[in-house]
């Protein structure tokens, strides 16, 4: 039995949790509001917000969980890819509380933490090796086939924009606010998806390109609003249903294409826009098309957490892959 303690700090998202082995025991989130008013995350606001938050948000997932700091085996974190400041908070802070307490760290990439979440313990069943898992958020967009927990196979990627960026422009374009994905998600429940059409490119093999579709909305909107300057707030829910279903779409017929190719038959989604209601609901319907199984989180496990640093965490611990208190953080790509 090994008891792990996790720290999540790649963006704006202060997390710590507990698990015992691939049980979570705890996972404690703090958000930072700060980055509304400015439409985006501030890379310095946010290095300064997890300074503040590390300390409690640690000490309430231990006391949470119910252990002494004495029972931990392990301290797990996020060394990337993400916001450099941000990373340097976690990562400062778990090579200091694994030092202080004796015990080992373990590093880990924070994409394939989004991925391995499916695999804490629900009580319900998880993907068998090899599946696909499409991951999905404001900062990657990528198909994966998974060998195992570590042998992971990058199918497709996007070459520019990450499908949530997209979401997000199209929000800030109509002046829903930031976060925009979630208004977005919101209001297309209310509208018709098939209200509007939009481009998306002839991208080869599993490859996406999300920044054709943002200029298409954009240049769509441009001509609309010259003849009528309220145009937006009279369509707002077709517009959102439109740009969501173009954008999904897109999405999963490369996954399903993939899956095809590739024989198949476990499909999972990752990240932060896997919390969309019309990609899970889409992807349910596919896999059930081609008899498949689909494997869609938990909604607190979508966004960023210290959960899914933790699961990651525990099957490095298995294979003693442990970290020198050295290593540095990295603002992207490392291994995947």
């Amino acid at each position: 039995m090994a008891i792990i303690l996790a720290i999540e700090s790649s963006c704006d998202d202060t997390s710590a949790a507990v698990l015992r082995d691939d049980h979570l025991l705890s996972n404690v989130i703090a958000s930072q509001k700060v980055h509304e008013q400015y439409g985006g995350v501030v890379p310095e606001l946010a290095s300064r917000a997890h300074q503040q938050n590390i300390i409690p948000v640690v000490d309430a997932a231990i006391r949470q969980a119910g252990i002494d700091k004495s029972e931990i085996d392990a301290v797990g974190f996020t060394r990337g890819p993400g916001l450099l400041g941000s990373l340097l908070v976690g990562v400062s802070f778990a090579k200091s509380f694994a030092t202080a307490l004796g015990k080992p760290l373990i590093e880990v990439n924070h994409l394939q933490a989004h991925v391995l979440s499916h695999f804490i313990d629900r009580g319900e069943p998880k993907p068998q090796f090899p599946f696909i898992c499409l991951l999905v958020s404001g900062g990657h967009t990528q198909i994966l086939l998974l060998k195992d927990y570590f042998d992971i196979e990058c199918l497709g990627t996007t070459i520019d924009d990450a499908a949530g960026e997209a979401i997000d422009k199209a929000a800030k374009i109509m002046d829903l606010g930031y976060p925009g994905g979630p208004v977005i998600d919101r209001l297309a429940k209310e509208g018709n998806p098939d209200a509007y059409t939009f481009a998306t490119p002839h991208i080869a093999g599993y490859d996406y390109s999300f920044s054709g579709i943002k200029t298409s909305f954009l240049y769509f909107l441009r001509d609309r609003l010259k003849e009528d300057p309220e145009f937006i707030e009279h369509h707002k829910a077709d517009l959102c249903a439109s740009i969501q279903k173009t954008i999904v779409s897109f999405l999963l017929k490369k996954t399903e294409r993939a899956a095809l190719d590739h024989r198949i038959r476990q499909i999972a989604i990752a990240g932060g826009v896997s919390a969309n209601s019309f990609l899970r609901s889409e992807l349910q319907r596919i896999c059930q098309k081609h008899h498949w199984q689909a494997f869609i989180p938990p909604f607190q496990f979508c966004t960023d957490n210290a959960a899914m640093v933790g699961i990651a965490a525990y099957f490095k611990y298995l294979k003693g892959e442990f970290a020198d208190i050295s290593l540095p953080p990295y603002t992207r790509g490392g291994k995947n």
